[in-house]
This record gives C-alpha cells, sequence and structure tokens, in this order.
C-alpha cells in the first residue's frame, strides 16, 4: 500500500496525497496513509462523513472524480476547506472502488497554477493508482485488517534527497556559509533541522536550542498569526514566500521561505517593516491577525448552523464579520419579485438603505451585477468602484467595498456588501476567505429564509384554523390563550372555541389532536368544525363527541385526539360537561373552593366508532369560573399529573373571578417550558 500510494503520487505530479477508507457498514471515511502533508494540517479531515460538504465526500457519494483546479473555485464549491486552508493549490478526490464496492478514496494535492482541468494522462494515472490501492484496500479486509486506524493514519516519509560526497558537503557548508545573512532549514512539520552560525546570531539564540523546535515556539516574538500563516502557504502552495518580523526591542527580520518536497530552505537577513502588513502588536489598533480572523470565522460557521431565521442571520454574520475584518458597515441584500430588497443591515443609516430598498434589479448597482454573475467585485478606492459603475454615488463616506456573492445549492440568492472607513486593501488570501465566508452566510440564510416562509405559513394555517374573535354572550365572561410548542413548526393541534346557541345558552369546547405539524392542525381543523356543527342544531355534550368521534374513525387520519365539550344554560345556571380522554375542568365555586369536575372520561376521538362519553351535569352560578385547559398546561417531566391539576386549581383559587384575563396570564406564567401545546378557556357567568 505504501509503495503503491508513493507511486501514485509521484506519478502523477502531485506534491501529497491522502488515502481515505472506508469500513463496510460505516457511514465515514478515514484517513489511513498520508504523503507529503504534515499531519498537523491533515488532522482535522482524519474523519469525514459521507454527507460533509468537502470533495473527498462527495467523490465518494457521487462514484466520480472531484476536480478543483485553484482557490477561487475551491472558495465557490467547498467554502469550509478554504476557510481553512485559504491558500493557492489545486485538489483532486476520487473513489476507490473493488469489485464494484467502495473501499475508501484517493486525494491528490498540486502547487497552485494548473489548468482548469486534468489532462489525460494525469486522469489515467489516477485511475490506475485508485485500482492499485482498492486492491491494497480489499486483501487487508480479506484478511481481517481493521481499516480503521487505532490512533492515526501512517505517514510516508519525504523522498530521501541525495547524500553528498565529503567534498561537496565541505564545499556546500562554505558556500552556505558565505552567503550573508542566516541560512535554516525546516523539515514539513515545521521543525527546525538545521541552522548557521548568521542565521543563530540574527534570531539571538543558540543553536543547540533551536534544532527540533518550532520556530514560533523556540522564538516567542516569532509566534504572530502571520509567521505560521507565511509558511503553510508554503507548504501547500508550493511558492517561495516572504515576511518581516520584529525581534525585540527594535532589529526587523526578513524571511524568505523556499519549499520543495523534503522541507522548506529560509534565508534570514536584516529588514524593515513591510508597510503593506500592518504589526502584530497588542493594542495598536491595527486589522486583526490571521489568527483572530479565523477565530471569528468558524465562531461564524458554528453559529450560522444554529440560526433559525432572517434576523438571526444578519446579526450574526454582523457580530461575528465585521469585527474580525475591521469593517465599520454592512449590509445583506436579496432580489425579491424583481427588486433589490434589504434583508438587513449594519453601520448604515436607515435612510441610506431606504434608498436602495426595491431598487430596480439593474446590472450598474454592484450588489446586483454580483448577484447576477456570482463574481465578487473589491474596491481599494472610490475611484476604482466608480470607474466600474460610472453611476455609482459616494454617498456612504466610506473608502472600500467589498461586495461577495451569497451562493446556496449552486446559484446566487443574495450578495454581502463590507464597507471600511479607511483605505483597505484586499490581498488574495483575504479575497479566499471573504468568498469562502459569503458561501457559509447564502447557505445559513437560504435555510433561514426556508425557514421563515414555513413559519409564517404556519401562523397563518394556526390562526386560520383558531376563531379569530369569540361571540359576545351578554351574560358570560370569557378569556382564551393559546400557547404554541417550544419546538416543530409554531402549529399544533390544540384547539379551542366558543358556539352562541341563543341568548341563553353555549357551548364550549377545547381539545388536543396529537402531534405539532401541518397534519395535527389539519386534523384539529376538522374536528373543532365537526364539534361546532353539531354543538349547533342542539345535541348534548355526548351526542356531540360521539358524532365527532364517528366522523374521525371514518376519516382513519392515524391520529387521535382529546375533547372537553360544555353546555351552558345562563338562565338556569346550569352547565353539562362531557370528556373524551381529556384533563377534567376546573370549577371555583361562587365561595371560592376550587374542585376538578368528576367526569367519567370517555375514549380518545378517532379509537372506536362506537364509543360513548358519559356527561355530567353540575350547577354553575354566577361568580363560578369553569377552566378547561390541554395538557400542555399542567404536563411536564417529572411532575404527577394530579399534582400539577391541583397546582392549577391554587392558582385558580387565589385569582380574581373578575378579572379572567388577568388569571388566565397567570395560568400561562406558571405553565411549563412548552414542548407541547396550550389552550386555555375560562368561563365565568355574570349577576
Amino acid at each position: 500500500m505504501d509503495s503503491a500510494m508513493a507511486a501514485v503520487v509521484r506519478a502523477s505530479g502531485a506534491f501529497g496525497g491522502i488515502l481515505y477508507a472506508l469500513p463496510p457498514g460505516e457511514d465515514a471515511l478515514w484517513q489511513v496513509l498520508v504523503a507529503g502533508v504534515p499531519e498537523e494540517m491533515a488532522a482535522p479531515w482524519r474523519r469525514v462523513a459521507l454527507d460533509d460538504p468537502m470533495p473527498v465526500a462527495d467523490a465518494v457519494s457521487d462514484r466520480e472524480l472531484t476536480w478543483c483546479s485553484g482557490r477561487e473555485e475551491m472558495a465557490r464549491q467547498y467554502p469550509r476547506l478554504a476557510l481553512v486552508l485559504p491558500y493557492e493549490f489545486a485538489l483532486a478526490a476520487a473513489p476507490v472502488v473493488s469489485g464494484g464496492a467502495v473501499r475508501g478514496a484517493l486525494v491528490l494535492l498540486w502547487p497552485g497554477g494548473r489548468p482548469a482541468d486534468l489532462d489525460p494522462g494525469e486522469r489515467e494515472v489516477l485511475r490506475t493508482g485508485c485500482r492499485r490501492l482498492a486492491e491494497c484496500l480489499r486483501r487487508a479486509a480479506d484478511r481481517g485488517d481493521p481499516l480503521r486506524p487505532a490512533d492515526r493514519p501512517r505517514t510516508l516519509p519525504p523522498p530521501a534527497p541525495r547524500t553528498p560526497s565529503p567534498a561537496e558537503a565541505t564545499a556546500l557548508s562554505a558556500f552556505v556559509g558565505r552567503l550573508p545573512g542566516g541560512s535554516c532549514a525546516l523539515d514539513l512539520e515545521g521543525r527546525i533541522t538545521f541552522v548557521t552560525p548568521g542565521a543563530a546570531g540574527l534570531l539571538g539564540a543558540d543553536r543547540a536550542g533551536l534544532v527540533g523546535a518550532l520556530p514560533w515556539e523556540a522564538l516567542p516574538w516569532m509566534d504572530v498569526p502571520h509567521v505560521e500563516d507565511r509558511y503553510r502557504a508554503a507548504l501547500v502552495s508550493r511558492r517561495p514566500q516572504a515576511f518581516t518580523v520584529l525581534r525585540p526591542p527594535g532589529t526587523w527580520l526578513s524571511f524568505e521561505l523556499y519549499p520543495d518536497a523534503t522541507g522548506l530552505s529560509v534565508r534570514i537577513t536584516r529588514g524593515a517593516p513591510d508597510r503593506d502588513r500592518p504589526p502584530d502588536r497588542p493594542g495598536t489598533g491595527s486589522v486583526p491577525g490571521r489568527a483572530t480572523v479565523l477565530y471569528h470565522l468558524m465562531h461564524l460557521a458554528s453559529t450560522l448552523t444554529e440560526a433559525v431565521g432572517v434576523d438571526e442571520v444578519v446579526e450574526q454574520t454582523a457580530g461575528q464579520l465585521m469585527p474580525a475584518l475591521g469593517a465599520q458597515a454592512m449590509v445583506v441584500m436579496a432580489p425579491e419579485d424583481g427588486r433589490l430588497k434589504i434583508v438587513g443591515h449594519r453601520g448604515y443609516d436607515a435612510g441610506l438603505m431606504e434608498r436602495y430598498d426595491a431598487a430596480p434589479l439593474t446590472s450598474d448597482i454592484p450588489a446586483v451585477d454580483v448577484m447576477a454573475t456570482g463574481l465578487a467585485g473589491f474596491w481599494t478606492t472610490f475611484a476604482e468602484l466608480h470607474a466600474a459603475y460610472p453611476a455609482t454615488v459616494h454617498e456612504d463616506g466610506m473608502a472600500a467595498w467589498a461586495v461577495l456573492p451569497l451562493i446556496a445549492s449552486g446559484r446566487p440568492i443574495g450578495s454581502l456588501l463590507l464597507a471600511y472607513a479607511r483605505p483597505h486593501v484586499f490581498p488574495p488570501g483575504e479575497r479566499a476567505a471573504l468568498t469562502s465566508l459569503a458561501g457559509l452566510v447564502g447557505q445559513a440564510l437560504d435555510r433561514a429564509r426556508l425557514y421563515d416562509a414555513k413559519d409564517h405559513l404556519a401562523h397563518r394555517l394556526q390562526a386560520a384554523l383558531l376563531p379569530h374573535t369569540l361571540p359576545r354572550l351578554p351574560r358570560l365572561n370569557v378569556a382564551a390563550r393559546y400557547l404554541p410548542a417550544a419546538r416543530g413548526l409554531g402549529v399544533g393541534g390544540d384547539f379551542y372555541d366558543l358556539i352562541r346557541l341563543d341568548e341563553q345558552t353555549a357551548g364550549a369546547a377545547i381539545g388536543d389532536v396529537q402531534g405539532h405539524n401541518v397534519d395535527a392542525a389539519a386534523l384539529m381543523g376538522q374536528v373543532r368544525t365537526a364539534v361546532h356543527a353539531h354543538a349547533t342544531v342542539g345535541a348534548p355534550p355526548d351526542d356531540v363527541l360521539a358524532r365527532t368521534n364517528r366522523l374521525l374513525t371514518d376519516l382513519d387520519p392515524g391520529l387521535f385526539a382529546s375533547c372537553a365539550y360544555v353546555h351552558l344554560d345562563l338562565a338556569m345556571h346550569r352547565a353539562c360537561v362531557a370528556l373524551a380522554g381529556h384533563p377534567p375542568p376546573l370549577v371555583r365555586h361562587a365561595d371560592g373552593r376550587v374542585e376538578p369536575l368528576r367526569v367519567p372520561p370517555g375514549l380518545l376521538l378517532g379509537i372506536e366508532a362506537d364509543s360513548r362519553c358519559p356527561a355530567v351535569e353540575f350547577p354553575f352560578p354566577a361568580g363560578s369560573v369553569l377552566a378547561l385547559y390541554t395538557d400542555g398546561l399542567v404536563e411536564a417531566p417529572g411532575v404527577d399529573i394530579d399534582d400539577a391539576i391541583a397546582a392549577l386549581g391554587g392558582l385558580l383559587e387565589h385569582g380574581d373571578p373578575a378579572d379572567l384575563d388577568g388569571m388566565a396570564d397567570t395560568f400561562v406564567r406558571h405553565a411549563p417550558t412548552p414542548g407541547d401545546d396550550i389552550a386555555l378557556l375560562l368561563l365565568s357567568p355574570r349577576g
């Protein structure tokens, strides 16, 4: 397996590769072999789930080659990967298949600047390598060898450099010693393997303490973001990199990094501050360094997965992104009904946003153009912006702008504008990071818009199914409340109703269809309509529930419902109630005494077609209060239902019967966290 891996990396011209195995019956790929890539850089992707947004997962799921020719394409297709590795490199991922079964996958990495596609020879090398590696994995599985590494994947050593002769070694030592400044060498893991006396002198450290150490660990003043960033960039892009860093108290050193397959050669000379990059000093107010930016962006990525609405996505993006990048303003925009919609903004005056909200979708607006093309725009001065879009007016007072496409499901769904109050350049690494970020925001915004649409639909459906207003009866005071469950769509099966029969009589119903979804809400509407219809023709409570039950059993919806129906005779001060599997109503007598009504509960509606629900009559004089409720008001994990009903009775006893609305608010405030819907109906006859 090691020789097959080394052969495909060498023959393809790639600088590194990773072999993944897919153990039988598992839903994740595991690294088993790494070549030419530092272990620390490969570690975040040691395990890749088959549904992760990663090239190797797509290659296995689609059973075909996945190819990304460079940083921009990576940022668009795989924003999370490009966010962590915003460097110029190309990647190919291919499934490793044997006997019709996917055994794993192979990932190969090339330096940046590749053509748009692999040539036929490279594709053949890749196919041949995958076949050989598939056979190796098959044989390992047949032997019963564990395909998933117990600890970490094996790492192939880099190719050994040619060993010089003694004379060549002497000449090389003299050559290096004569060069100005100093030199050192790093292995692929970043550890110092060789350092000249001149380099040690410039670094202000002992040679013995440097060899075998990471520079940013051995030298605290090198522990700044751009040092490790340039080392990573050199390894991944295989291109020379350079940076300057301050050795306290006042010596600036210049470093040049030259990578190859075995490590990095480093030239160190005295230098001057890099005027294009703010110094890495705490408290200077400079643009945040890469480590800070990555922290904010990764935190944003995790928080966006939890954002459930458009407003929350905008708030999370503004709160995380603007301080990370030093931006002073942000606008999220999307097309809506042929016009530009300002979805949310931060840092801009509301009046300015109103002028652009509902603007036509014309190409002379940068945000609209970016939506249409899917290509980001970066302008470091207003002159650059005006040259690209002559109709643009400099009215926001900003000095630099980035407009990024928000991509979801491979299509632009909007744009994100970032504005800077001071001059700002956008180096390639930052552009790639911003493009990656926009991909994350676009996916979150797409999910949030879908959630908002469902939530709006749910509320409209609930509003349509519950009574808009309750009828006014001259001899009855009424208060009602409905609270949706904290989970699901915000729509459920609880309902209440008050039915005016004539001047002296009325019907009151409350019920609960199992579930918290559209099916439950639809059945709730049918139950409420059936109860209302049977009550209107004057049927007594037991007949109302019996006829409604027959309707449900005929429909056979696969759901059950509880229900309580009360017939109120306000002239005779009497009431009659029947229950179908519903919690007992509570009655507060005129003397203040509270008790649950002892009514034999019938079966839930929808179980047995011929079941009957006994009815019980009770006195209901002026000053009494009848409380009808669903189980969401009293049920809670670990709480006995009888104790919960008794506690509700205590609230009813101490409430003011002349203020039913205040009493209803008290009930809802003391309800458990709504894991279930809550419906409440309070009734009190007038004197």
